[in-house]
């Protein structure tokens, strides 16, 4: 199913690269230049060694490394330069890429932002991670929704960004808007291996969707990022999987249309579509209601937990930030 890791594409198929990327220290916008060239890089050693690679995946963070640092002067702009620079590179090599970006927000923190990229270097896809790693990270929460887009080959795209993926609904929604490959990119340390190895593979199963998962690699002198790149068939079985060696480049084929073709004709286990038609062997076309008290909650903007007094944690004091005054006001 992986086409020999990319070496033989089917027809149908896409070839997947996912970049297992050297954790960088950046400190100054020189750091941030020079980061934007070792990705460059990378995008052109993806064409040199799988010519029939259709898509390249940077990790979060790629850019930026885990230093967590809102220095103005570091961060980036959707059409800046280091974006430009991208495109540049996937319009060069004829390729697709995937990149994280920590974009500037003049109304508040910056944002968590990645970008889908095609071969003609057109941005195609832009969204904003919804669900920052709190109280670790301070990024403004994600205000965008889960965009999808068309991809390579007849493919439909997804971007979720680390934490995003521990909740089954990020998973749920790229489904719902048509999703057949979601991308998940981390800058994760290995305390969270085997979370992030159980929640790719459920939210593949649930949703019957491929997913294509990579974080950072190697060390920085204070954080170690685990690689673990990973890409998981539509049944949950894991089909290429990567280790910790850093720039390795993880890459596997993945076939949309067989994720078509079990949406369309799974009878048991098809779950994005029974979700929404409970119990249709005794009522015509099944429940099509909401049970879900904690959906309709935050529909309300009511959302509150039995313990919700409780909780220990609910700003980034305990991580060094001080805590907001702001309430959340989204621009979109």
């Amino acid at each position: 199913m992986s086409g020999l890791s990319g070496l033989n594409r089917s027809p149908s198929g896409i070839s997947i690269g996912l970049v297992q990327l050297q954790l960088p220290t950046v400190v100054t916008p020189g750091d941030v230049a020079a980061q934007t060239e070792v990705i460059c890089e990378l995008v052109a050693k993806a064409r040199r060694s799988y010519p029939s690679m259709d898509l390249v995946v940077f990790p979060e963070y790629a850019l930026h490394g885990l230093s967590m640092s809102t220095d103005p002067a570091l961060m980036c702009d959707l059409h800046g330069a280091e974006t430009a620079a991208f495109a540049a590179a996937c319009r060069e090599h004829r390729i697709w890429g995937c990149f994280s970006i920590m974009e500037a927000n003049p109304r508040g923190n910056p944002y968590n932002s990645g970008i889908i990229i095609d071969s003609d270097g057109e941005l195609r896809l832009y969204y904003r991670k919804l669900h920052p790693w709190v109280p670790v990270e301070p990024w403004e929460p994600g205000d965008r929704g889960i965009p999808v887009c068309e991809g390579p080959n007849g493919s439909t795209l997804a971007l979720i960004i680390c934490h995003d993926g521990m909740f089954p609904e990020m998973a749920r929604e790229c489904a719902y808007k048509g999703a057949d490959v979601i991308l998940r990119t981390a800058g994760y340390t290995s305390p969270i291996r085997h979370a992030w190895q159980i929640t790719n593979q459920a939210n593949a199963f649930c949703n019957l969707v491929y997913t294509a998962s990579v974080c950072l690699c190697g060390s920085d002198g204070t954080f170690d990022s685990m690689g673990e790149a990973m890409i998981v068939g539509y049944d949950g079985v894991p089909l290429v999987t990567g280790g910790g060696r850093p720039d390795e480049i993880v890459v596997g084929e993945v076939r949309p249309d067989l994720v078509a073709e079990a949406r369309r004709h799974w009878g048991v286990e098809n779950n994005p579509y029974q979700f929404g038609h409970r119990g249709y062997v005794a009522v015509a076309g099944g429940a099509g209601d909401c049970p879900y008290t904690y959906m309709e909650d935050l529909v309300k903007g009511q959302y509150c937990l039995p313990w919700e007094d409780e909780v220990a944690h609910t700003d980034g004091t305990s991580c060094g930030f001080d805590r907001p005054t702001r309430t959340y006001q989204p621009e979109f």
